[in-house]
């Protein structure tokens, strides 16, 4: 097994953050993380994109708002 650094765990990350890696190879992403600030944030921000991605989305608009861009979009099919 190579030594992780950071540009081949970037490789890794999406099989890493879902379990899927061989065990050699997640204990080995596994130590370096553990000694990379750099690829702790990173891990912990990827992490966290599900979450602001919800946050971001979960706005509600007026009740007026939503009335009038249900009318137009209703219009527009019509066209």
């Amino acid at each position: 097994m190579r030594a992780i650094v950071c540009e081949s765990g970037v490789d890794l990350v999406m099989e890493y953050m879902e379990g899927t890696l061989p065990a050699e190879v997640a204990a080995a992403v596994d130590a370096h993380v553990a000694r990379c600030p750099r690829c702790t944030a990173f891990i912990a921000s990827y992490r966290e994109t599900p979450r602001i991605l919800r946050d971001a989305t979960a706005a509600t608009l007026p009740p007026d708002l939503e009335a009038s861009l249900m009318a137009f979009l209703r219009n527009q099919r019509g066209h």
